[in-house]
């Protein structure tokens, strides 16, 4: 019965991992390549604009939504983990 806390506590923990690993990539892509590296980012071309500009315009955007669907396929693995998946 005393496993049952630390079980949740463990899950609790991995998954506050998760959402600040997600949480990083999505402000360094955000942020960081879209305002703060633009200008190294500038002498780089895609689709006919430079790089800073598409991060700042589809890049983040996309990688949000890969985000969305990475943070869901770790949450299944991990309540799978822990025994909380759904059969």
């Amino acid at each position: 019965m005393s496993d049952i806390p630390s079980n949740a506590v463990l899950y609790w923990k991995a998954n506050l991992r998760l959402i600040l690993g997600c949480m990083i990539v999505w402000a360094f892509v955000s942020y960081g390549c879209a305002i703060l590296f633009r200008p190294l980012l500038a002498g780089i071309p895609i689709g006919g604009t430079d790089l800073g500009f598409w991060f700042a315009q589809q890049g983040s955007i996309l990688t949000f939504i890969v985000l969305i669907f990475f943070y869901a396929w770790k949450m299944n693995r991990l309540d799978q983990k822990f025994g909380l998946d759904e059969e």
